[in-house]
């Protein structure tokens, strides 16, 4: 299984499954489909966003556990 952490690019967190977008997207992060917001990390994003980054990526963990089993 992939492991989300947050020094990844949000365009490899997308590549991982696109249905962590959904998740991206409802903790607040509308900028997903912007060519700038596809170069930075997740912990850059979610700051700038005002978002827990570590929250996040124990979400987006969470879902592929769940796809896992």
């Amino acid at each position: 299984m992939a492991k989300i952490s947050k020094d990844m690019i949000i365009s490899d967190i997308i590549q991982i499954d696109a249905n962590l977008v959904p998740i991206l997207l409802n903790a607040g992060m509308h900028c997903i489909g912007c060519p700038s917001a596809q170069g930075e990390s997740l912990e850059e994003a979610a700051l700038v966003h005002g978002l827990d980054p570590d929250k996040l990526v124990d979400d987006l963990n969470g879902f592929l556990e769940k796809m896992d089993k």
